[in-house]
């Protein structure tokens, strides 16, 4: 099987939902949503994050998914494992179970809940980075971690040989500029905030690690590609488009509504893992609204002909 190259990874990467039937997984909706992302043009797939609801998997679940992404995938694009924990010594077990499935990288959050130093942060990664052969992406996300990576700690972490890059979701616009400009052009940086990621493009950003792609990837990477090649007319034309989605999936903690619009599209059950549950109903009724006006599905919620999305991507 060829490797898919992490370490140029640009353009929109999918943050996968892991889709539950009566409390188990269900394989065959997981493998056949990866075959549709990769179809549809999306550039890697990320498993076993907190779009994949990674806190309530064990630990042979979150092996099979990789194991299910990567055969789907058929090295076409990167699959990226989650390798998140609170504890250093569990992250890397993860992390090596990942690498012995096949993964080609590594999505690494900040410890959440223990609030490390900056010093501690770097000791973290520095030991899941010793531990395996894998490219590493870092995840910074303060607003569930309760913790942030300064940028001399990233900039320190980026002088290990397998810190590659990092998915950015704390919405501070003045990161992708500095960043770039300490880190020079080879380190990956990914928005991982779909409110803001047109505007990271802008400011020097890769690309976005996303939880709307999984809903809208065709229109994902047409936003995407308008930004590259300096179309920001179009750009901003599909990201006002888009708007109305991007607030109604984040309307409720994610994935609730993300699993709630792959429902009312035929992709997956809506079903979430406790402690998260159904969303309320202004936020199905916001969704459904959201999906309804980009043709996704109709106003009752049923899936309608690709022609309409197909028509919006150009």
């Amino acid at each position: 099987m060829k490797t898919a190259d992490l370490t140029t990874l640009c353009g929109y990467a999918s943050a996968l939902p892991t889709p539950f039937e009566d409390g188990r997984i269900d394989a065959d909706a997981f493998a056949a949503f990866c075959h549709w992302q990769i179809e549809q043009g999306i550039s890697a797939v990320v498993v076993n994050g907190t779009t994949g609801e990674a806190p309530t998997l064990t630990r042979d679940e979150q092996n099979r998914l990789v194991a299910l992404a990567l055969e789907v995938a058929e090295g076409q694009v990167p699959v990226i494992a989650g390798a998140g924990s609170n504890s250093t010594l569990h992250a890397i077990e993860i992390a090596r179970d990942a690498q012995k499935a096949g993964a080609g990288g590594l999505l690494a959050v900040t410890p959440y809940y223990n609030k490390p130093s900056q010093e501690g942060l770097f000791r973290h990664f520095r030991a899941i980075h010793d531990a395996t052969d894998l490219p590493i992406l870092l995840y910074d996300v303060p607003a569930r971690t309760g913790c942030t990576l300064a940028l001399d700690t990233i900039g320190r972490l980026a002088e290990l040989p397998r810190i590659v890059g990092l998915k950015d979701a704390t919405g501070d616009l003045a990161r992708p500029g500095n960043l770039r400009r300490m880190l020079g052009e080879g380190f990956r940086l990914l928005s991982g905030d779909d409110g803001t990621a047109l505007d990271f493009l802008a400011l020097g950003g890769d690309g976005c690690i996303s939880v709307l792609s999984n809903v809208a990837p065709k229109l994902c990477n047409r936003l995407y590609l308008a930004s590259a090649c300096g179309e920001q007319v179009e750009a901003r034309l599909i990201e006002r488009k888009l708007r109305p989605l991007v607030a109604a999936l984040f309307a409720e903690s994610n994935p609730v509504p993300v699993k709630w619009a792959l429902g009312l599209m035929g992709r997956m059950s809506p079903e979430v893992r406790l402690p998260l549950c159904e969303p309320g109903e202004s936020t199905r009724a916001s969704v459904r609204k959201a999906l309804a006006q980009l043709g996704l599905v109709g106003p009752h919620g049923l899936v309608r002909s690709a022609v309409r999305v197909m028509s919006l991507c150009g």
